[in-house]
């Protein structure tokens, strides 16, 4: 049967339902939404998706709620919220319709599941704090952020709470979308970057078309050899250095010290070489005005890091 109608609570809204919508919206663009909690609404029916109401998770019967004792559990042990049973069952669905290659589809779902949906369902759930972030960051996660949207305490005026919810709908699909197109496009990227490897040998400097995430592929792909990356950006080449790991901005080799913060013509007399137009105080990116001259400047580049290894 169709389905023409998604249900969720009425009242106060938090991350966790909000983005469940966004998900099932996309899917099923003609069904109403319904925030409610009169029992007429949240018992099961064919033509229905509950969720985040309605005290029972039955995927078959299209009902996600987790408030209910025992709560569901993800197979580590980790209670699910209504955007993780959500995910669970619709998400593959949702991948397709943003169009993520069917090839890429699996390892896309579990990494946005790992990274994004996860820390909603614990911090929903109350199985890490937000505080837990730190301090400084506590009142920047997606959850406590989203939930600013709900009304204020002392605006009474009638359906403020459903006005405010359509109104944080777009804003949560926006988010989740550009999650999806990003994760998507590092996938892509990385057969991009694969072949610039193969075509850049035992050579020290790596050719990409474009600007594009390239630090996994390297490192996935053990090209321990490589010290720097170029290429075009607009009317420019760009030169950057190779990061250690993800988790810093220490770099394989930095650009030359003589080089730092300087920008046209004290950087063409430092660096020799006529184009270049800029290089970051910090060492880690140089701009030069066509593709010659920044493979001049990495080449200058190389042979410093390596006469100082």
């Amino acid at each position: 049967m169709t389905i023409t109608h998604l249900v969720t609570h009425s009242g106060g809204f938090h991350a966790d339902e909000l983005l469940s919508s966004v998900i099932l919206t996309r899917l099923y663009p003609q069904a109403q939404l319904v925030r409610s909690r009169d029992a007429a609404w949240i018992t099961p029916a064919a033509d229905r998706i509950i969720y985040d109401v309605g005290g029972q998770f039955d995927a078959a019967l299209q009902i996600f709620d987790h408030h209910q004792r025992p709560n569901p559990l993800r197979p580590d042990g980790h209670p699910f919220s209504s955007f993780g049973l959500i995910w669970a069952q619709y998400g593959r669905d949702y991948l397709r319709a943003l169009a993520v290659p069917e090839q890429d589809l699996e390892v896309i779902h579990a990494a946005f599941d790992r990274r994004f949906v996860l820390p909603v369902d614990m911090l929903d759930t109350g199985a890490v704090s937000a505080s837990e972030a730190g301090p400084l960051f506590a009142g920047l996660t997606l959850p406590v952020l989203l939930e600013t949207l709900k009304p204020v305490f002392d605006d009474i005026e009638e359906g403020a709470d459903d006005r405010a919810f359509a109104a944080a709908l777009p804003i949560a699909a926006a988010l989740v979308e550009a999650q999806i197109r990003r994760k998507a496009a590092k996938y892509r990227a990385t057969a991009l970057v694969m072949a610039a490897i193969e075509a850049a040998g035992a050579g020290r400097v790596l050719e990409l078309p474009m600007g594009m995430p390239f630090h996994a592929a390297i490192h996935a792909a053990g090209a321990e050899h490589l010290l720097f990356v170029v290429h075009p950006r607009r009317a420019e080449w760009v030169l950057t250095t190779i990061r250690l790991g993800e988790d810093t901005f220490d770099s394989r080799a930095d650009l030359p010290a003589a080089w730092a913060g300087l920008t046209d013509a004290a950087l063409e007399a430092a660096c020799g070489v006529k184009g270049a137009k800029f290089c970051h105080n910090g060492r880690f990116i140089a701009v030069a005005d066509s593709r010659e001259a920044i493979l001049q400047m990495a080449e200058r580049a190389v042979a410093e890091a390596l006469a100082a290894s």
